[in-house]
C-alpha cells in the first residue's frame, strides 16, 4: 500500500530556493538548510510549524501515516543535524523506529488510538534509560556498552502513550556536573551541539540537544532533565517552550542522576500546547521513585485542558527583579517588553515582587552542599543497576576519564566529580543544608512572596541570549532565574519572549509546588498574546552588519528599557541555570 506524502516529501521549488538564498545575503544560511526549507513547502504545514495536535489530526484523517512522518523526521535529521548545518543535537537514532511506526499505524487502522501522542515521534535526553538497541550514556564513553535492563519509567510511559522514541538527544556530559569550566552541549560521545539559530552560539545545557532538536524540528517534542536550569535554559536559548515540573510529578527512575532532591524530567515543545500534551503522558505515582508518592491526588494526565489563549486576563503576577535581572541589557529589554504585553493582555503586575531570600539563594551555599553530597550516592546507586559498561562507581568514572583523557578530558576536567568523590560534607551538614535550601527557595522565598502579594505566579527573565560556544574557556554564563525553584523543587515554564540579534530569549513563569495547571494557563496566554517564537535560520555566525537590531529597542525608548535604573546581579554563578 502506498503511503500518503506530506510535509517534507514535495520536490524542491527552484524559484523558492533562489528567493531564500537572496534573503540570506546579510547572514548566510547553510546550504542544506535552504534546500530543506524549500523542499518542505507543501499544501500542508511544514514540520517547522506543525503542532502535535495537527499531526494527530492529519493521521486521523488518513492524509498522513506514522511511518511516513517518521521517515520525514529522519530525513530532516540526516539533512540538517548530521549534514548541512550539522546541528549535532541527536546522539543516536532508534534503529527500530520505522518498525514501531508501522505497528502503530496498524493499531490505528484497527481502530485503536492510545491517545494524543499516538504515532508522535519524540527524542529523549541521552541520560534516560531505554531497554532497546540504543545506549544510555549521559554522553560519556564510560557508559557505552550494554543497554539498561529496563526502560526508565518516563520512557515506558511515552511508549505506552503511543509516542515513538525516535532517538536520544545529545547533552552536556553527565548533565553538566563534571567540570567547573564546561562548555554546555559537549559530550565525549556526541561532541558539541550547536544552536540552530546561529550555529556558533551555545544551545545551553545540559538538555542541549533536547532543546535544539525541537527548535530545528527534528522531532515533535523532546524530554529533558533539570537539576537547576537545564530544561528552561535550553528552551530559552533555542526558542522553544520548556516545562520543568515539580520534583516528584515525573519519575526519575532509570535516569542518570545528579541529586534526587532537585532532579526532574520534563518536556520541550514548539508551543505550550505541545509541551503540555507530552507532560500529561509522564505523570503518576511510580514505586521505583518514592518521591512521586507526593504527587498522588495532585498530578493530571491531561494538561492541555488548562490551555487558555486569554490566560493572562485577570491574572495577578509578581515581577522578580532583584538577583535575576541586570546581567544583560538585551534580556532586560525583552523582559520589559514582555511585561508590557502581559499588562495589555489583562494581567495585573505587582512590580517588584522580589524574593526576600534571593541574596542567600544567590550564594549557592546550601545548594552546593546538597548536590555534592547526593551526587556520589545517587550516581553509585544508579550505576549498580547497569551491567556491561566500563564503570560501576563514581571513582571508576574518574579513573576512566583519566585513562581516556585524550577523548574525555581534552576540553575541560572533572572538578565536580573529584569534589563529590572526596565526600567533603557529613550527614549533619547535608541535612541542615537541605532544610535550608527548601526554606530559602520555598517557604521563605517563592511561597512567602506569592502569599504576601496575593499572587498566582511570579515572572522573571530566563537567561541571556546565547553566548558563543567556547570549548577553551567554558560557558560565558551571565545569569538566570532558575535557582529558587530548583532548590525548592517547584515548577517553572519558559516561553519564548523575543529575540536579540536573531537569538531567542525567554521568560519564566514560576509557581509553588504542583502549580503546573496555573503556569500552563499563564504561559499559553502570554504565547497567544505575543506570538514571539521565530523559526531558526541556521545562520553560521552573527553578522557584524545586517538586519538584526537588538539595541534599537533601547534607542527607541530613549535609553535603557523603560528608563529603569540598572541593577547589579547578586550572583556570578558557577553552574546555576545549566544543570
Amino acid at each position: 500500500m502506498e503511503e500518503r506524502r506530506s510535509f517534507v516529501d514535495t520536490p524542491v521549488d527552484r524559484g523558492k530556493l533562489l528567493r531564500l538564498g537572496a534573503a540570506a545575503a546579510a547572514g548566510p544560511l547553510v546550504a542544506g538548510a535552504l534546500v530543506e526549507r524549500a523542499r518542505a513547502a507543501s499544501p500542508h504545514q511544514r514540520l517547522e510549524d506543525v503542532s502535535i495536535a495537527e499531526l494527530q489530526a492529519a493521521m486521523t484523517s488518513g492524509s498522513l501515516t506514522t511511518h511516513a512522518l517518521v521517515q520525514q523526521y529522519l530525513a530532516r535529521i540526516e539533512n540538517l543535524d548530521r549534514k548541512g548545518p550539522n546541528v549535532n543535537s541527536v546522539l543516536e537514532l532508534n534503529p527500530d523506529a520505522e518498525v514501531i511506526a508501522r505497528s502503530l499505524d496498524a493499531e490505528r487502522h484497527a481502530g485503536h488510538v492510545r491517545g494524543p501522542l499516538h504515532g508522535i515521534p519524540v527524542l529523549i535526553k541521552g541520560n534516560i534509560d531505554t531497554h532497546d538497541k540504543m545506549t544510555t550514556t549521559a554522553g560519556s564513553l564510560a557508559l557505552v556498552g550494554t543497554p539498561p535492563a529496563l526502560d526508565a519509567t518516563v520512557a515506558k510511559k511515552l511508549r505506552d502513550a503511543g509516542a515513538i522514541i525516535l532517538g536520544k538527544a545529545n547533552l552536556s556530559e553527565w548533565a553538566n556536573f563534571r567540570s567547573f569550566h564546561s562548555a554546555s552541549g559537549w559530550s565525549g560521545q556526541g561532541g558539541q551541539t550547536r544552536n540552530p539559530y546561529i550555529l556558533d552560539r551555545n544551545p545551553c545545557g545540559s538538555s542541549s540537544g533536547s532543546g535544539a532538536a525541537v527548535a530545528a524540528a527534528f522531532s515533535a517534542g523532546s524530554l529533558g532533565t533539570e537539576t537547576d536550569g537545564s530544561i528552561v535554559c535550553p528552551s530559552s536559548a533555542n526558542g522553544v517552550v520548556g516545562i520543568k515540573p515539580t520534583v516528584g510529578l515525573t519519575s526519575r527512575a532509570g535516569v542518570v542522576p545528579i541529586a534526587h532532591s532537585q532532579d526532574t524530567v520534563g518536556p520541550h515543545g514548539k508551543t505550550v500546547a505541545d509541551a503540555a500534551a507530552i507532560l500529561g503522558a509522564l505523570t503518576g505515582v511510580d514505586p521505583r521513585d518514592p518521591d512521586t508518592a507526593a504527587s498522588a491526588g495532585k498530578f493530571k494526565t491531561n494538561y492541555t485542558q488548562y490551555l487558555d489563549a486569554h490566560g493572562l486576563q485577570g491574572a495577578r503576577i509578581g515581577v522578580m527583579r532583584s538577583g535575576v535581572t541586570g546581567y544583560s541589557e538585551e534580556t532586560d529589554g525583552i523582559f520589559e517588553d514582555a511585561l508590557e504585553a502581559m499588562k495589555a493582555a489583562g494581567a495585573t503586575l505587582v512590580d517588584p515582587a522580589d524574593l526576600p531570600t534571593i541574596d542567600e539563594i544567590a550564594t549557592g551555599a546550601a545548594e552546593i552542599v546538597v548536590l555534592v553530597y547526593e551526587f556520589k550516592r545517587d550516581l553509585n546507586a544508579y550505576l549498580a543497576t547497569r551491567t556491561g559498561v566500563p564503570i560501576k562507581t563514581l571513582a571508576d568514572a574518574i579513573a576512566f576519564n583519566e585513562a581516556n583523557a585524550a577523548r574525555e578530558l581534552k576540553w575541560f576536567l572533572q572538578e565536580w566529580f573529584e569534589l563529590a568523590e572526596s565526600d567533603p560534607f557529613d550527614k549533619a551538614t547535608y541535612d541542615a543544608a537541605l532544610l535550608d535550601a527548601r526554606r530559602l527557595g520555598g517557604a521563605d522565598g517563592i511561597d512567602a512572596t506569592l502569599k504576601a502579594n496575593n499572587l498566582q505566579a511570579l515572572v522573571a527573565p530566563t537567561g541571556s541570549p546565547a553566548w558563543p560556544t567556547d570549548l577553551v574557556n567554558g560557558d560565558h554564563f551571565l545569569g538566570a532565574s532558575s535557582a529558587p525553584s530548583a532548590i525548592a523543587g517547584y515548577p517553572i515554564i519558559n516561553v519564548p519572549a523575543g529575540d536579540a540579534f536573531g537569538l531567542p530569549v525567554g521568560i519564566s513563569f514560576i509557581g509553588t509546588a504542583w502549580s503546573e495547571p496555573t503556569l500552563i494557563k499563564l504561559a499559553a496566554g502570554f504565547e497567544a498574546a505575543t506570538k514571539a517564537r521565530k523559526k531558526p535560520e541556521f545562520r553560521t555566525t552573527l553578522p557584524v552588519d545586517g538586519p538584526f537590531q537588538g539595541l534599537q529597542r533601547r534607542a527607541a525608548s530613549g535609553g535603557r528599557a523603560r528608563d529603569r535604573a540598572p541593577s547589579l546581579p547578586t550572583r556570578w554563578p558557577i553552574f546555576t541555570g545549566r544543570l
